[in-house]
């Protein structure tokens, strides 16, 4: 085959459909009969019995279908598991209902049957759901690996009443993970680093990241606000389309760097392990600032993340003796070779993340 050395594409990738309101669970069956008679559809084990009347009414009349209990892990027995379930019922399309690993559990389970997916988060506690990408688990809840998916979700369809009944700290976190977006595309657009396409992303995309930002910074403290009021206002409408689909096309389309390699680096530590995605990846936010000796920024986020009950130290996470070996191993991961650390617009070493880190103590 005749390689075009050429061509310099730029790129970006989407859900094929976003649909989010207050109420958005009882458009569920309507939506999905547009992708086939029969469904099965997986709900989180957490929220399974306190939504199970629900689903079944938002599908009834519309498509017929099965309900699944999700098993707690996005492992390869459990999509395998699920893939199984929907062949053996003639699925003709897969729907994921709750958290991250119950979404990434159907998107596999689609992938791997060749079938359209519709996810429906329950929270919005990261960028996940909008993705073509799957984290797959050990069963024992460590990470084995990141599958990349052909194709991104079909259909996202966001529930805000859900979502704003929900604990707040999901939210926060969501805001945290957010956060990166713009911070880790800019990284990339200026060192042209590739984004999940394996190509430098579209101006869309940087716009999109920036603009991510700017709705979590405008409207970030009311969100968790109303949230803690149990109401889906228009403030926590605005960030949860900033966390979920703005994050979500930004990361893929744009590109992730320090942020999300502290991050992996910080999951090495049994310490962290009960902190969630974006409380983890807020502190790669504030180290990655401080590696780039951006002084002013550093403490332009340092206090919103204050503002929206983010962590900015390390003990907010759990490492409350972070001792220099301890940070070895956190940058020892976080600056491995391929690492995506090295998408930041200069060298970053192991001595500069421990340092960055240091100064979050």
């Amino acid at each position: 085959m005749l390689v075009n050395t050429t061509v310099k594409p730029r790129g970006a990738r989407f859900p094929g459909r976003y649909i989010q309101a207050d109420g958005a669970m009882a458009l569920l069956g309507q939506e999905a009969q547009a992708y086939g008679k029969r469904a099965t559809a997986v709900v989180d084990r957490g929220i399974f019995d306190l939504l199970e009347t629900e689903v079944m009414k938002a599908l009834a009349g519309r498509v017929d279908f099965d309900l699944v209990r999700h098993g707690g892990e996005c492992s390869e027995r459990e999509i395998c598991a699920l893939a199984e379930t929907a062949r053996s019922k003639g699925a003709e399309v897969v729907i994921g209902i709750g958290g991250g690993k119950a979404l990434d559990t159907a998107k596999a389970a689609a992938r791997d049957l060749e079938l359209p997916v519709i996810v429906v988060p329950t929270i919005a506690a990261s960028d996940a759901p909008c993705s073509a990408l799957a984290v797959v688990y050990n069963e024992d809840g460590t990470v084995a690996y990141d599958s990349f998916l052909p194709n991104n979700p079909n259909l996202v369809l966001v529930d805000t009443g859900l979502i704003a009944r929900a604990p707040v700290r999901f939210l926060a976190a969501g805001i945290g993970d957010a956060l990166a977006t713009w911070y880790e595309a800019d990284s990339c657009r200026r060192s042209g680093a590739f984004n999940c396409m394996k190509m430098p992303g579209v101006s869309l995309a940087f716009e999109v990241a920036r603009f991510c930002r700017e709705t979590i910074f405008e409207f970030g403290v009311a969100a968790l606000s109303e949230c803690d009021a149990k109401t889906a206002g228009p403030a926590i409408e605005r960030v949860i389309e900033a966390n979920i689909l703005l994050s979500g096309i930004g990361f893929e389309s744009g590109g992730v760097a320090a942020a999300h390699a502290i991050h992996h680096g910080l999951c090495q530590l049994d310490d962290v392990h009960h902190h969630l995605h974006g409380e983890k990846v807020t502190i790669g936010v504030l180290a990655g600032l401080k590696i780039q000796g951006l002084d002013d920024e550093f403490r332009r986020v340092r206090d919103f993340c204050r503002s929206v009950r983010l962590p900015t130290r390390l003990a907010d996470i759990g490492i409350a003796d972070p001792a220099e070996a301890k940070l070895a191993i956190v940058a020892r991961r976080a600056c491995r070779g391929g690492e995506i650390i090295h998408n930041e617009p200069m060298p970053v070493t192991e001595t500069m993340v421990i340092n960055a880190l240091t100064a979050l103590t």
